[in-house]
Protein backbone atom coordinates (compact mmCIF):
# COMPACT_ATOMS: atom_id res chain seq x y z
CA UNK A 1 0.00 0.00 0.00
CA UNK A 2 0.78 3.39 -0.24
CA UNK A 3 2.21 5.75 2.57
CA UNK A 4 2.42 9.17 3.34
CA UNK A 5 5.95 8.52 5.18
CA UNK A 6 6.68 12.04 5.64
CA UNK A 7 5.72 15.92 5.00
CA UNK A 8 8.40 19.11 4.71
CA UNK A 9 7.75 22.74 4.89
CA UNK A 10 9.81 25.50 3.86
CA UNK A 11 9.80 28.92 2.43
CA UNK A 12 11.10 29.86 -0.80
CA UNK A 13 12.20 33.45 -0.72
CA UNK A 14 15.01 35.28 -3.17
CA UNK A 15 16.85 35.94 -0.10
CA UNK A 16 17.38 31.78 0.33
CA UNK A 17 19.77 32.64 -2.88
CA UNK A 18 21.47 35.69 -1.67
CA UNK A 19 24.09 37.02 0.71
CA UNK A 20 22.78 39.25 3.63
CA UNK A 21 24.24 42.73 1.61
CA UNK A 22 21.34 41.82 -1.08
CA UNK A 23 18.84 41.62 1.45
CA UNK A 24 19.36 45.14 2.20
CA UNK A 25 19.16 45.93 -1.54
CA UNK A 26 16.30 44.10 -1.94
CA UNK A 27 14.79 46.51 0.38
CA UNK A 28 15.72 49.87 -2.00
CA UNK A 29 12.18 48.50 -3.84
CA UNK A 30 9.78 47.83 -0.89
CA UNK A 31 7.84 51.40 -1.15
CA UNK A 32 7.47 50.28 -5.06
CA UNK A 33 5.30 47.25 -4.38
CA UNK A 34 2.02 46.45 -6.46
CA UNK A 35 1.31 42.59 -6.59
CA UNK A 36 3.42 42.49 -3.26
CA UNK A 37 1.60 44.69 -1.00
CA UNK A 38 2.65 45.75 2.01
CA UNK A 39 0.59 44.81 5.07
CA UNK A 40 1.50 45.87 8.31
CA UNK A 41 0.31 43.38 11.55
CA UNK A 42 -3.19 43.80 11.61
CA UNK A 43 -3.61 43.33 7.70
CA UNK A 44 -3.83 46.78 6.88
CA UNK A 45 -2.43 47.80 3.32
CA UNK A 46 -0.15 50.94 4.09
CA UNK A 47 2.60 52.58 1.90
CA UNK A 48 6.38 51.71 2.98
CA UNK A 49 6.69 55.66 4.21
CA UNK A 50 3.47 55.02 6.49
CA UNK A 51 5.53 51.52 7.73
CA UNK A 52 7.98 53.11 8.52
CA UNK A 53 7.03 55.80 10.31
CA UNK A 54 4.94 53.22 12.63
CA UNK A 55 7.57 50.92 12.96
CA UNK A 56 9.39 50.71 16.41
CA UNK A 57 13.02 51.89 16.77
CA UNK A 58 14.17 48.68 17.87
CA UNK A 59 14.09 47.35 14.28
CA UNK A 60 17.24 48.94 13.86
CA UNK A 61 19.46 45.98 15.38
CA UNK A 62 17.58 43.27 13.15
CA UNK A 63 19.79 45.61 10.25
CA UNK A 64 23.33 44.25 11.79
CA UNK A 65 25.55 42.67 9.78
CA UNK A 66 26.25 40.22 12.64
CA UNK A 67 22.79 38.92 12.59
CA UNK A 68 22.14 39.01 9.10
CA UNK A 69 25.07 36.95 8.93
CA UNK A 70 23.84 34.69 11.80
CA UNK A 71 20.47 34.33 9.82
CA UNK A 72 21.76 33.99 6.84
CA UNK A 73 23.86 30.86 8.08
CA UNK A 74 20.85 29.58 9.77
CA UNK A 75 18.73 29.33 5.89
CA UNK A 76 21.92 27.44 4.40
CA UNK A 77 22.00 24.53 7.93
CA UNK A 78 18.22 24.69 7.18
CA UNK A 79 18.04 24.19 4.01
CA UNK A 80 20.64 21.51 4.22
CA UNK A 81 18.98 19.63 7.35
CA UNK A 82 15.32 19.34 4.55
CA UNK A 83 17.80 17.65 1.83
CA UNK A 84 18.93 15.72 4.62
CA UNK A 85 15.90 14.36 5.50
CA UNK A 86 14.28 14.41 2.10
CA UNK A 87 16.86 11.87 1.04
CA UNK A 88 17.19 9.91 4.26
CA UNK A 89 13.32 8.99 3.93
CA UNK A 90 13.71 8.20 -0.09
CA UNK A 91 10.60 8.16 -1.45
CA UNK A 92 9.22 7.11 -4.96
CA UNK A 93 7.32 10.40 -5.31
CA UNK A 94 7.47 13.86 -3.34
CA UNK A 95 3.71 15.95 -3.79
CA UNK A 96 4.40 19.41 -4.38
CA UNK A 97 2.22 21.90 -3.01
CA UNK A 98 2.85 25.84 -3.97
CA UNK A 99 1.38 28.83 -5.17
CA UNK A 100 1.54 30.76 -8.64
CA UNK A 101 2.88 34.94 -9.12
CA UNK A 102 1.10 34.88 -12.29
CA UNK A 103 4.15 32.50 -14.44
CA UNK A 104 1.84 29.94 -15.09
CA UNK A 105 -1.88 31.09 -14.42
CA UNK A 106 -2.93 34.37 -15.69
CA UNK A 107 -6.45 36.50 -15.57
CA UNK A 108 -7.89 34.57 -18.31
CA UNK A 109 -7.44 31.20 -16.40
CA UNK A 110 -7.17 31.18 -12.88
CA UNK A 111 -7.57 28.11 -11.03
CA UNK A 112 -8.34 27.63 -6.77
CA UNK A 113 -6.69 24.20 -7.25
CA UNK A 114 -4.72 22.53 -9.89
CA UNK A 115 -2.91 19.04 -10.65
CA UNK A 116 -0.36 18.84 -13.12
CA UNK A 117 0.50 15.63 -14.99
CA UNK A 118 2.83 15.97 -17.54
CA UNK A 119 5.48 13.42 -18.39
CA UNK A 120 8.12 15.91 -17.43
CA UNK A 121 8.00 19.22 -15.27
CA UNK A 122 9.50 21.90 -17.66
CA UNK A 123 12.01 24.57 -16.14
CA UNK A 124 12.34 27.12 -18.55
CA UNK A 125 14.19 30.68 -17.12
CA UNK A 126 12.43 33.09 -19.22
CA UNK A 127 8.78 32.27 -17.36
CA UNK A 128 10.28 32.54 -13.97
CA UNK A 129 11.14 35.21 -11.54
CA UNK A 130 14.65 36.98 -11.48
CA UNK A 131 16.46 38.93 -9.80
CA UNK A 132 19.57 40.79 -10.82
CA UNK A 133 21.71 42.59 -8.37
CA UNK A 134 25.38 42.91 -8.28
CA UNK A 135 27.10 39.62 -8.87
CA UNK A 136 29.63 40.35 -6.08
CA UNK A 137 26.00 40.14 -3.83
CA UNK A 138 24.32 37.51 -5.51
CA UNK A 139 26.10 35.56 -8.07
CA UNK A 140 23.43 33.46 -9.56
CA UNK A 141 20.18 34.33 -10.96
CA UNK A 142 17.20 33.23 -8.91
CA UNK A 143 17.61 30.36 -11.09
CA UNK A 144 19.27 28.56 -13.65
CA UNK A 145 19.51 30.16 -16.95
CA UNK A 146 18.80 27.21 -18.85
CA UNK A 147 16.36 24.89 -20.05
CA UNK A 148 15.71 21.63 -18.03
CA UNK A 149 12.99 19.42 -17.64
CA UNK A 150 12.21 16.72 -14.34
CA UNK A 151 10.58 13.63 -14.15
CA UNK A 152 6.75 14.00 -12.94
CA UNK A 153 4.85 10.79 -11.38
CA UNK A 154 2.45 11.46 -14.56
CA UNK A 155 0.40 8.48 -14.39
CA UNK A 156 -0.41 8.70 -10.09
CA UNK A 157 -0.61 12.55 -11.06
CA UNK A 158 -3.53 11.78 -13.38
CA UNK A 159 -5.23 9.34 -11.29
CA UNK A 160 -4.74 11.96 -7.94
CA UNK A 161 -7.32 13.85 -10.43
CA UNK A 162 -9.81 11.30 -10.38
CA UNK A 163 -9.71 10.48 -6.76
CA UNK A 164 -9.98 13.87 -6.01
CA UNK A 165 -13.00 14.25 -7.69
CA UNK A 166 -14.23 11.52 -5.98
CA UNK A 167 -13.69 13.21 -2.84
CA UNK A 168 -15.89 16.41 -3.62
CA UNK A 169 -12.62 18.46 -4.79
CA UNK A 170 -12.91 19.90 -8.41
CA UNK A 171 -9.24 20.53 -9.27
CA UNK A 172 -7.88 21.78 -12.55
CA UNK A 173 -5.35 20.34 -14.00
CA UNK A 174 -2.90 20.61 -17.01
CA UNK A 175 -1.05 17.91 -19.23
CA UNK A 176 1.51 20.43 -20.78
CA UNK A 177 2.26 24.13 -20.71
CA UNK A 178 2.60 26.55 -23.96
CA UNK A 179 5.75 26.84 -25.28
CA UNK A 180 8.60 28.51 -23.34
CA UNK A 181 6.55 28.14 -20.22
CA UNK A 182 7.94 26.63 -17.42
CA UNK A 183 7.00 25.60 -13.64
CA UNK A 184 6.56 27.93 -11.03
CA UNK A 185 8.94 29.56 -8.65
CA UNK A 186 7.35 27.46 -5.96
CA UNK A 187 8.56 24.86 -7.35
CA UNK A 188 11.74 25.65 -9.17
CA UNK A 189 13.33 26.73 -5.79
CA UNK A 190 12.83 23.04 -4.82
CA UNK A 191 15.07 21.86 -7.56
CA UNK A 192 17.38 24.45 -6.71
CA UNK A 193 17.96 24.06 -3.54
CA UNK A 194 16.42 20.98 -2.24
CA UNK A 195 17.06 18.25 -4.64
CA UNK A 196 20.41 18.65 -5.13
CA UNK A 197 21.36 15.29 -4.38
CA UNK A 198 18.45 13.76 -5.93
CA UNK A 199 16.00 14.01 -8.27
CA UNK A 200 12.41 12.56 -7.22
CA UNK A 201 9.26 11.93 -9.45
CA UNK A 202 6.96 14.79 -8.12
CA UNK A 203 3.22 15.27 -8.60
CA UNK A 204 2.74 19.66 -8.84
CA UNK A 205 -0.21 20.51 -6.94
CA UNK A 206 -1.16 24.79 -7.07
CA UNK A 207 -3.01 26.77 -4.96
CA UNK A 208 -4.25 29.93 -5.36
CA UNK A 209 -2.59 31.68 -2.74
CA UNK A 210 -2.32 35.43 -3.71
CA UNK A 211 -5.35 36.73 -5.91
CA UNK A 212 -8.98 37.19 -5.43
CA UNK A 213 -11.19 36.39 -5.80
CA UNK A 214 -10.92 32.43 -5.71
CA UNK A 215 -7.99 32.57 -2.56
CA UNK A 216 -8.90 28.92 -0.73
CA UNK A 217 -9.80 29.43 2.61
CA UNK A 218 -7.39 28.08 4.94
CA UNK A 219 -9.97 25.60 6.43
CA UNK A 220 -10.71 24.11 2.66
CA UNK A 221 -7.11 23.81 2.75
CA UNK A 222 -6.78 21.84 5.48
CA UNK A 223 -9.62 19.66 3.68
CA UNK A 224 -7.53 18.96 0.70
CA UNK A 225 -4.47 17.86 2.16
CA UNK A 226 -6.48 15.27 4.22
CA UNK A 227 -8.17 14.27 0.93
CA UNK A 228 -4.59 14.15 -0.66
CA UNK A 229 -3.65 11.88 1.81
CA UNK A 230 -6.39 9.82 1.81
CA UNK A 231 -6.18 9.47 -2.12
CA UNK A 232 -2.50 8.35 -1.92
CA UNK A 233 -2.99 5.99 0.71
CA UNK A 234 -6.04 4.30 -1.20
CA UNK A 235 -3.55 3.50 -3.64
CA UNK A 236 -2.09 -0.21 -3.64
CA UNK A 237 1.36 0.24 -5.03
CA UNK A 238 3.88 -0.21 -2.36
CA UNK A 239 4.81 3.32 -2.47
CA UNK A 240 6.97 5.80 -0.22
CA UNK A 241 5.20 9.27 -1.24
CA UNK A 242 6.86 12.71 1.19
CA UNK A 243 4.41 15.86 0.85
CA UNK A 244 6.06 18.98 0.71
CA UNK A 245 4.81 22.46 0.77
CA UNK A 246 7.05 25.56 0.11
CA UNK A 247 6.21 29.53 0.61
CA UNK A 248 5.79 31.97 3.86
CA UNK A 249 6.08 32.47 6.45
CA UNK A 250 5.07 36.27 6.87
CA UNK A 251 5.99 39.02 4.32
CA UNK A 252 6.55 41.04 3.05
CA UNK A 253 6.49 42.72 6.41
CA UNK A 254 7.65 40.50 9.34
CA UNK A 255 5.26 39.28 11.90
CA UNK A 256 6.51 37.18 14.24
CA UNK A 257 4.69 37.14 16.36
CA UNK A 258 1.85 35.55 14.13
CA UNK A 259 4.31 33.69 12.48
CA UNK A 260 4.73 31.59 15.53
CA UNK A 261 1.69 31.61 16.61
CA UNK A 262 1.09 30.00 12.81
CA UNK A 263 3.42 27.49 13.50
CA UNK A 264 2.17 25.90 17.30
CA UNK A 265 -1.16 25.52 14.79
CA UNK A 266 1.34 23.61 12.51
CA UNK A 267 2.45 21.42 15.91
CA UNK A 268 -0.76 20.93 18.00
CA UNK A 269 -3.22 22.54 15.78
CA UNK A 270 -6.70 21.35 14.45
CA UNK A 271 -8.85 21.61 11.61
CA UNK A 272 -10.65 24.20 13.55
CA UNK A 273 -7.86 26.56 14.24
CA UNK A 274 -6.66 26.50 10.37
CA UNK A 275 -10.46 27.38 9.56
CA UNK A 276 -9.85 30.51 12.10
CA UNK A 277 -7.39 31.87 10.85
CA UNK A 278 -7.67 35.35 9.88
CA UNK A 279 -8.10 36.23 6.40
CA UNK A 280 -7.00 39.72 6.87
CA UNK A 281 -4.02 38.37 7.55
CA UNK A 282 -3.33 36.16 4.93
CA UNK A 283 -2.43 38.76 2.03
CA UNK A 284 0.23 39.16 -0.15
CA UNK A 285 2.75 36.88 1.04
CA UNK A 286 1.11 35.96 3.92
CA UNK A 287 -1.09 34.33 1.73
CA UNK A 288 1.29 31.71 1.11
CA UNK A 289 0.63 30.31 4.83
CA UNK A 290 -2.48 28.68 2.54
CA UNK A 291 0.08 25.89 0.93
CA UNK A 292 1.43 25.26 4.48
CA UNK A 293 -2.73 24.39 5.61
CA UNK A 294 -2.74 22.40 2.72
CA UNK A 295 0.60 20.01 4.42
CA UNK A 296 -0.99 20.09 7.78
CA UNK A 297 -4.12 18.29 6.40
CA UNK A 298 -2.18 15.65 4.76
CA UNK A 299 0.15 15.33 7.63
CA UNK A 300 -2.51 15.39 10.55
CA UNK A 301 -1.58 12.71 13.48
CA UNK A 302 2.47 13.02 12.75
CA UNK A 303 4.89 14.24 14.86
CA UNK A 304 6.48 18.33 13.29
CA UNK A 305 9.93 18.81 13.74
CA UNK A 306 10.61 22.32 13.48
CA UNK A 307 14.27 22.78 12.22
CA UNK A 308 14.28 26.65 12.32
CA UNK A 309 12.60 29.91 12.40
CA UNK A 310 14.67 32.79 10.98
CA UNK A 311 13.33 36.04 10.75
CA UNK A 312 15.08 38.11 7.77
CA UNK A 313 14.31 41.57 8.09
CA UNK A 314 15.88 43.73 5.03
CA UNK A 315 14.78 47.44 6.46
CA UNK A 316 14.14 49.39 9.55
CA UNK A 317 10.41 49.48 8.52
CA UNK A 318 10.07 45.89 9.30
CA UNK A 319 10.16 44.60 5.46
CA UNK A 320 11.63 41.03 4.84
CA UNK A 321 10.48 37.61 5.07
CA UNK A 322 10.26 35.11 7.82
CA UNK A 323 11.70 31.90 6.93
CA UNK A 324 10.45 28.12 8.50
CA UNK A 325 11.46 25.22 7.81
CA UNK A 326 10.06 21.90 9.36
CA UNK A 327 9.12 18.18 8.87
CA UNK A 328 7.08 15.64 9.83
CA UNK A 329 7.43 12.02 10.67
Amino acid sequence: MAKVVMGIGSSHSPALLMKPDAWLARAEADDKRDMFALHDHTGRKLSYAELATQAPRSLLKELDPNILQTRHEANEAAIARITEVLDAADPDIVLLIGDDHKEVYQDDNMPALAVYWGETLPYRPKGMMKWKYDPKLMPDFWYWQDNRDYPVASGFARRLIGDLMARDFDPAHSKYYPEGQGMTHSFGYVYRRIMTNKTYPVIPVSVNTYYPPNQMHPGRCFRIGQALREAIESWTEDLRVVVMATGGLSHFVVDEAFDRDFLRIMDKGTAEDHAALPLEKLQSGNSELRCWSVLAGAVQGMDMNLIDYVPCYRSEAGTGCAMAFAYWE
